[in-house]
């Protein structure tokens, strides 16, 4: 294809230049939609779906199981990670132990 860019007007031009853009991006989605498809496969293969290995590997936080209960009420528990609740720091202040709290 030899196109004599010297010769076409103005308009000639920019429809030219409009209609190269069109089939530049059309080639570019194919090309993404194949890579798309691809990757897919490959995680797949691997046991992973794609949305997983493209969130960055991130699991869902598991939850810990309480190792402490309120023996006011049981209903306050706590894991022992991050700050200890106000009842815990009550109970060590008043001289008891973190043993004592423990669920058994």
């Amino acid at each position: 294809m030899n196109i004599e860019l010297d010769t076409m007007s103005l308009k000639e031009l920019r429809d030219l230049h409009k209609a190269v853009g069109r089939q530049i991006d059309g080639f570019e989605a194919k090309k993404k939609e194949q890579a798309m498809a691809a990757a897919q496969q490959a995680a797949e293969e691997h046991g992973f779906s794609l949305k997983e290995l493209l969130s960055g590997g991130k699991a869902a936080k598991a939850t810990v199981a309480p190792k402490y209960a309120n023996p006011e009420d049981k209903s306050e528990t706590w894991t022992g990670r991050g700050r200890q609740p106000r009842w815990v720091k009550g109970h060590l202040d008043a001289g008891g132990s973190i043993d004592d709290l423990m669920i058994k």
